[in-house]
């Protein structure tokens, strides 16, 4: 895994951004593990980008007690996971976690709860929040294989 691309954001107007620019490269079978602190902006980010393919302002709760909520989009359907609460990997077999991989775009928030079962061609997006920056400053770190980077070069920030 590879880190291609870096994106600093100051505000969640220009996550959303970001997020919509993304929208569009993907596909079902597409898996997105997003990683930061608690704070960092993995639902925000999250929530962006399922509006983002939806094509409109809707409800996008964080499914932190669900830990699955589903989206119809033209892209396809979108696999919404949040294994924050996660107490055992093996629980993810009880998700539809293979029908999401298969079919789906994923988006998976926490999924180094995940441990060995976490798939291996992902587009990772980790979020971090610089200590020196102001307050709602973000910076994004887009890492994945070599069928990622070159989807990615098309992305214009």
């Amino acid at each position: 895994m590879t880190d291609f691309l870096e994106c600093v954001v100051q505000n969640e107007q220009e996550t959303a951004q970001l997020a919509a620019k993304l929208g569009p490269l993907l596909r079902p079978s597409d898996i997105l593990s997003l990683s930061g602190t608690l704070g960092a902006g993995k639902t925000a980010f999250a929530r962006a980008l399922i509006r983002a393919l939806i094509g409109q302002e809707i409800e996008v709760p964080s499914p932190t007690f669900n830990l699955l909520l589903l989206y119809d989009t033209p892209a396809g359907t979108v696999y919404h996971y949040d294994f924050y609460r996660l107490e055992d990997p093996e629980e993810v077999w009880e998700l539809d976690i293979e029908q999401a991989y298969e079919d789906g775009i994923t988006v998976m928030e926490w999924a180094e709860k995940l441990e060995d079962l976490a798939p291996d061609d992902v587009l990772k997006v980790d979020i971090t929040i610089p200590s020196d920056a102001a307050e709602d400053t973000r910076v994004f770190r887009f890492s994945g294989s070599k069928n990622w980077i070159e989807r990615l070069e098309t992305l214009s920030l």
